[in-house]
C-alpha cells in the first residue's frame, strides 16, 4: 500500500496529538491511511484532523485547542527563510523550540523563537538576544552551541545545536533516580560545562535537570543560557536587584533573597540541588507553593542524600552537602575544586576539599560536645554544618577519617606503655 500524502501541518498535527496524549502512534498511522483510501480523482482528501475527529480519536474541541500551536508552526515555517520547521519539541515560559532543517548545510538545529506576545517588550527582546551572546561565547563539548541569532519579518530566533536524545528531567521521570556511578558521569559533564562557564565569565542562574540534555551517546549538556549573565554586568545585576530569578526547587538561597553580588557559587547551589535529585529521586526542598520551597531552601536542615538514599557512598554524599551549604562561603572555592573531588570519587578515592570541610565541621562538632555542651546521647539531632543528621553520624563521619585512627593508635599505644611500665615496676 502506498504511504499517505499529507501536508506538513498535518505532520505537525500528528506530532502534537501524540505527544499530549490525545492519540497513540498507532492511531495516526491508521487515519493516515484512511486519509489515502478516500482519495482520488472524485474525493477531496480529508485533513488529518478531519480523519481523527471523524473516527472518534479526538474531538473537536480537542483539535481546536491544538490550532494555535499548528499555526505557530506554519507562521515560523514561513517567517524563518532557510530553515524548514520540522516539529515543535517544547515550550517554556519565554520561548518556543522547533527542530529544523538548516537548507544550506542539510543539517538538523533547534530553534528557539521568542513568542509574539513578548516582541513588543524591550526587556524581553533584550534578555533574548543577550541569551544568544551568552551562549555564543561558551564553546564545549557538554554544551549546548550557539548557531545564530536574528530576526525575521516578526519573530525573534536563536538557532542552536540539536541534541538527539531527551532532557535528565525527562529522564528521571521514566527512572526515578540514578544509581551512583551513572550519575556521578553525568554529573562530571555538567560540572565540566560550568567550569567553562565560569572561567569565560558568565553564571548560568537555572541549573536543573530540564537545563540538561543528554544525548543518545550518555553525553549531558547543559542547556538554555536564558538566564545567564555575566559576573561583571553590574548594571543587570541592580537592575534584578530584589528579585528571585531561578527556579524554586534548586534556586540558591542568595538567589531568593535577590541578592546583587551573585556568583559561581550560585550554580553551584543549583548543581548540587540537582544532584541531589539525580541520585535520591526527590528534590531537596519541597512544599505546596513556590514561597514555601524558597523559604526552606533559606531555612531549613538539608537531610543528607545518602539517608535517602542508603546506597550512596559518603563521598558523594559529602560533595552533595558542601555545594548545597547555605552559607555560600562553606561552598567550593571554585568549580575546578568540585570537579577534583568529583573525579576523586569516580576513582574511588576520597573528595579531599569536600571531606576536609567536612572534617572542621566535625571537630567543631567535638568541641561543642565537651563538659558543658550538648548531650549527643540524650537522643536530641544536632547540626554539622548547614545539615541535618542524626546522633551517631558524627562519629560515623570521623570514624571514616585516617587522621581519626591514628589518633586512636597513639592512645593506645601510649596506654600499652604506661601498663607495661607499671608492671615492670611492680
Amino acid at each position: 500500500m502506498t504511504e499517505p500524502i499529507e501536508s506538513n501541518l498535518d505532520t505537525q498535527l500528528g506530532r502534537l496529538v501524540v505527544d499530549q496524549g490525545l492519540a497513540t502512534e498507532q492511531d495516526v498511522k491508521d487515519c493516515r491511511i484512511l486519509m489515502q483510501e478516500v482519495g482520488g480523482d472524485d474525493v477531496k482528501q480529508r485533513s488529518l484532523a478531519e480523519v481523527l475527529i471523524a473516527n472518534g480519536i479526538v474531538t473537536k474541541k480537542q483539535i481546536s485547542r491544538l490550532k494555535t500551536q499548528v499555526e505557530e508552526l506554519k507562521g515560523n515555517a514561513q517567517q524563518i527563510p532557510g530553515f524548514q520547521i520540522l516539529e515543535r519539541l517544547g515550550a517554556g515560559a519565554m520561548a518556543t523550540v522547533f527542530k529544523a532543517r538548516q537548507v544550506s548545510l542539510d543539517r538538523m538545529v533547534a530553534i528557539k523563537v521568542l513568542p509574539k506576545r513578548y516582541t513588543n517588550s524591550p526587556e524581553f527582546v533584550e534578555r533574548f538576544y543577550a541569551e544568544g551572546r551568552a551562549a555564543a561565547k561558551l564553546n564545549h563539548a557538554n554544551i549546548v552551541g550557539a548557531l545564530d541569532v536574528g530576526k525575521s519579518g516578526e519573530y525573534h530566533y536563536f538557532v542552536m545545536e540539536y541534541v538527539e536524545g531527551m532532557t535528565l528531567h525527562d529522564d528521571l521521570m521514566a527512572k526515578r533516580r540514578y544509581e551512583e556511578a551513572p550519575g556521578l558521569r553525568v554529573m562530571i559533564d555538567i560540572a565540566k560545562a560550568l567550569e567553562h562557564a565560569h572561567k569565560a565569565g558568565f553564571i548560568h542562574r537555572d541549573v536543573k535537570p530540564k537545563n540538561i540534555m543528554l544525548t543518545r551517546e550518555g553525553v549531558a549538556k547543559l542547556a538554555d543560557m536564558g538566564l545567564a549573565r555575566a559576573v561583571t554586568d553590574r548594571e543587570l545585576a541592580e537592575a534584578e536587584a530584589g528579585k528571585a530569578y531561578g527556579t524554586p526547587y534548586y534556586i540558591s538561597p542568595e538567589q531568593v533573597r535577590g541578592e546583587v553580588d551573585i556568583d559561581f557559587r550560585a550554580d553551584i547551589y543549583s548543581y548540587g540541588a540537582t544532584f541531589y535529585h539525580v541520585l535520591t529521586g526527590q528534590v531537596p526542598f519541597d512544599g505546596p507553593n513556590p514561597s514555601s520551597v524558597m523559604s526552606k531552601h533559606l531555612k531549613s536542615p538539608l537531610v543528607p542524600p545518602d539517608h535517602i538514599n542508603t546506597k550512596l557512598t559518603a563521598g558523594v554524599s559529602e560533595i552533595i552537602e558542601v555545594c548545597m551549604a547555605k552559607d555560600r562561603n562553606k561552598r567550593y572555592k571554585s568549580t575546578g575544586d568540585l570537579l577534583q573531588d568529583l573525579e576523586c570519587v569516580a576513582r574511588g578515592e576520597p573528595p579531599m576539599q569536600a571531606r576536609s570541610k567536612v572534617d572542621l565541621a566535625s571537630l567543631a562538632t567535638l568541641e561543642t560536645n565537651a563538659p558543658g555542651g550538648p548531650d549527643l546521647e540524650s537522643g536530641d539531632t544536632h547540626m554539622v554544618g548547614s545539615t541535618f543528621r542524626p546522633p551517631s553520624s558524627g562519629f560515623a563521619r570521623l570514624a571514616g577519617q585516617p587522621l581519626f585512627w591514628y589518633a586512636v593508635g597513639g592512645w593506645a599505644l601510649s596506654l600499652l606503655l604506661l601498663i607495661v611500665l607499671v608492671i615492670k615496676m611492680v
